[in-house]
């Protein structure tokens, strides 16, 4: 069974780079029949918080990406330390006792000297006597996993096609601070191992981190996921600014953007599929393929997105949107102001507009005479189903206007708007009474 899974730390809300990682890999557990699971990288206790955690869940319920199970590895230290004891009884992992001011003074001068900063491995060198010497001394050793460096680390990337890393061009990694704490790699490649993940979706960025954590796999006796690392984000001006990447699932909320609308735009930039408005997640799911992906960076345009969230509300149907509408606003003018809507509050305003008072527009008084004969014409027309036919029909044949001289005065009385919903979806709302008195204070204005 395919398994995916998201892991983001709960140490912030989920940004638009998160939300995008997210997406991807439950399209690709739905696509499979398989699993999508929500797992906290809480280990750093001092930054992660139970508030931040309960907004992750909430923005993923939002969005539509609800895990099948969630965990969080601040519950899982037990395992993390009995693996953590087998590696470290075949030599895998190492003390190391160096101070941060000491890494850091060693790779200034592999940089003076036009060398890559990799740790030189002086822990390895200490005998037990040092080693006791240090501890004696107060100082508590960090620990690094042992790389092998006998031969060149390689995977097929789904993504990026063949991959391949040399293992002595890296530093043994850190996986555990001194104060005992664990850092991001092993803690993850045991989870990993543990929950059965298939598949690992997450951002180039991550490349490096692939290939060392393929050794902690192998090490672990286990099998690796497939990995897929995709093009990082980027805004319009061709690279992600700070606001743009910091903008999360409580952001676009506030600002009225549909989570399909977000979800259609995230699964689609960066490959060679169109971006384009959905009703629901099927074609997103069915459309998800690796492939597909371009390994150029994906440009993330809020012009975009805003299009895109006005097509995906004018796919909308009444009984999906009506929870979220004013309170007596009927199916039938959804479906007039619909086509005119950027954002689903803004229905609102269609339904003050509708069904009381309007702001008595700035009128041309060459039409005063035409909307006067108009609300004469309103009350003598025969309403039926079809008003704003049967009112421009008389009315073209008593003035002889015809197009924008027709049309835009009546509009522009009936609504105090020059734009907006079809007139014959929006007369029969407002009601015979309602377009004569109208009609009529625009003439007397």
């Amino acid at each position: 069974m395919v398994v995916t899974r998201f892991a983001p730390s709960p140490t912030g809300r989920l940004h638009v780079g998160n939300i995008r990682a997210a997406l991807h890999n439950m399209l690709w557990a739905r696509k499979h029949g398989g699993r999508f699971l929500l797992r906290l990288d809480d280990t750093d206790l001092a930054r992660s918080t139970d508030a931040y955690a309960d907004a992750i869940h909430a923005d993923l319920h939002w969005l539509g990406l609800v895990p099948d199970a969630a965990f969080k590895q601040s519950t899982r230290f037990a395992l993390y330390e009995a693996r953590f004891d087998a590696l470290r009884a075949a030599g895998r992992v190492y003390p190391a006792y160096e101070t941060s001011e000491e890494l850091d003074l060693k790779r200034k001068i592999l940089a003076g000297r036009g060398l890559p900063p990799i740790y030189d491995r002086a822990a390895l060198a200490l005998t037990d006597a040092d080693r006791a010497k240090l501890e004696a001394d107060g100082i508590r050793p960090h620990w690094r996993f042992k790389l092998d460096h006998d031969a060149m680390i390689t995977w097929d990337d789904l993504i990026r096609g063949p991959q391949h890393l040399d293992p002595k061009l890296q530093s043994d990694p850190v996986i555990r601070r001194a104060d005992g704490s664990w850092l991001y790699m092993l803690p993850s490649v045991i989870d990993d191992i543990d929950m059965g993940v298939t598949h690992i979706v997450r951002g180039e960025d991550h490349v490096t981190n692939a290939g060392l954590q393929l050794q902690m796999f192998e090490a672990l006796g286990a099998t690796a996921p497939a990995f897929a690392h995709e093009a990082l984000l980027v805004g319009s001006e061709g690279k992600l600014s700070k606001r743009l990447g910091s903008l999360g699932a409580d952001a676009f909320r506030e600002d009225g953007i549909e989570p399909l609308a977000l979800n259609a735009l995230l699964a689609r930039i960066g490959t060679s599929d169109p971006v384009e408005a959905v009703a629901d997640m099927t074609p997103l799911i069915e459309g998800i393929d690796f492939a597909r992906f371009g390994r150029a960076p994906a440009r993330f345009d809020m012009e975009e997105l805003r299009t895109l969230n006005a097509r995906t509300i004018h796919m909308m149907d009444f009984a999906t949107v009506r929870p979220r509408l004013p309170l007596g606003m009927s199916e039938a003018l959804w479906l007039a102001v619909r086509p005119n809507l950027e954002k689903i509050d803004e229905a609102a305003a269609w339904l003050q507009l509708v069904e009381h008072r309007i702001d008595l527009p700035a009128i041309d008084p060459a039409d005063r005479d035409y909307l006067r004969a108009a609300a004469e014409a309103a009350q003598a027309i025969e309403w039926g189903d079809d008003p704003w036919h049967a009112l421009t029909g008389l009315l073209k044949e008593q003035s002889g206007r015809k197009g924008r001289a027709l049309f835009l005065p009546l509009r522009v009385a009936l609504t105090g708007q020059e734009h907006g919903p079809d007139m014959k979806a929006l007369l029969p709302l407002i009601g015979r009474q309602r377009a004569a008195e109208r009609l009529a204070a625009a003439a007397a204005a």
